[in-house]
């Protein structure tokens, strides 16, 4: 990531935040951050995922007083819901997660799985093909790029509430 970031930037990457999901425990977020420097990074914190997004989404210069919220991470094969508390602390925002729960059978695949299946199903029924029996696949691998260049479009588009 290191690498990456420094061919991405075009300079030296001395420094890093690192997220971690907020399920990890004091065990794990060491062993991140000693892989941190192990990479030769100078590691200044390591925040829950689910306050990076709160960050990302710019709710640390909304001053609307302390505030909960839910952060909802829908990744490729999980599905958490964190809680956090967002909090004005002597003029500063402090973010405490709450509380964290998940699905780690539930994620992006699955929706991907569930529209293609919706796809094949309504394909049999108005052409009586069944696309599960294409000998090369290559109609199933067409639907799943399909489903998930579509799922991406949704999950970029822009709906925040004003």
């Amino acid at each position: 990531m290191k690498k990456t970031a420094e061919d991405f930037l075009g300079e030296k990457v001395t420094e890093a935040v690192i997220t971690v999901p907020a399920y990890f425990n004091d065990s794990q977020r060491q062993a991140t951050k000693d892989a941190g420097r192990i990479a030769g990074l100078d590691v200044k914190r390591i925040i829950n995922e689910p306050t990076a997004a709160a960050l990302a989404f710019g709710l640390d210069k909304n001053d609307n007083g302390d505030r909960k919220i839910a952060v909802y991470d829908l990744g490729g094969g999980t599905f958490d819901v964190s809680m956090i508390e967002i909090a004005n602390v002597d003029g500063e925002k402090q973010f405490e997660v709450l509380s964290t729960n998940g699905d780690t059978f539930l994620g992006g695949e699955d929706f991907d799985n569930r529209v293609i299946d919706y796809l094949v199903a309504e394909f049999k029924k108005e052409q009586g093909i069944d696309l599960c029996k294409d000998p090369g696949a290559l109609a199933l691998q067409r639907l799943k790029e399909a489903a998930e260049q579509a799922k991406i479009e949704l999950s970029s588009a822009p709906s925040r509430p004003k």
